[in-house]
């Protein structure tokens, strides 16, 4: 087990590599639940910064991505517990909103009237995603944005499995309640 531990730390000490491969996930992830890309960036930063100074303090009871990712959920968490910064985000959510995601929706062979329902349906999604409690929304962004399976959403969030399989169907009930509405 040691040894494993070490084989781990030893490739966290090629940390531009570590950069490289897991930035693109967790700052999709930051993205997606901030809806900002300022604040994004400087959290994944802020991620990366906070792992570079725990490498050696890293045990191996989860993947390296894993353990970005728990950080990135606790920095967001954070974030959205700042109150000096509410009222910034009380004017950003009243403003227009974000690019759209479903801008980037690929297919040139759908119809425009298809594209437009596609696009109207992925904002009801994206304003339903947002509408949900903080780890509901959480663990609704880690599986479909991430694609990560329950026991890597448990172990970044620090919740268990059961848990997250609640806030999971939970989620997705409420985004499917929004979803009904809106036709």
């Amino acid at each position: 087990m040691q040894a494993a531990v070490e084989s781990i730390q030893d490739g966290l000490h090629d940390f531009d590599e570590v950069v490289r491969l897991h930035w693109p996930r967790v700052h999709r992830f930051v993205l997606a639940s901030l809806r900002d890309p300022d604040a994004a960036q400087s959290l994944t930063q802020d991620c990366f910064l906070r792992a570079w100074h725990a490498r050696a303090r890293f045990r191996g009871e989860s993947s390296v991505g894993t353990w970005l990712m728990q950080i990135a959920v606790n920095l967001v968490r954070d974030y959205g517990r700042n109150r000096r910064l509410q009222f910034w985000r009380r004017l950003r959510a009243s403003a227009a909103s974000p690019a759209d995601v479903s801008d980037h929706l690929p297919d040139a062979a759908v119809s425009p009237e298809a594209q437009a329902l596609l696009k109207e349906q992925v904002r009801i999604v994206w304003r339903a995603c947002h509408s949900l409690p903080e780890r509901q929304r959480t663990v609704f962004l880690l599986r479909f944005v991430e694609e990560m399976d329950l026991l890597e959403i448990a172990a970044a969030t620090g919740m268990k499995e059961g848990t997250v399989k609640i806030h999971l169907f939970r989620a997705l009930q409420a985004v499917r309640e929004r979803l009904g509405r809106s036709k």
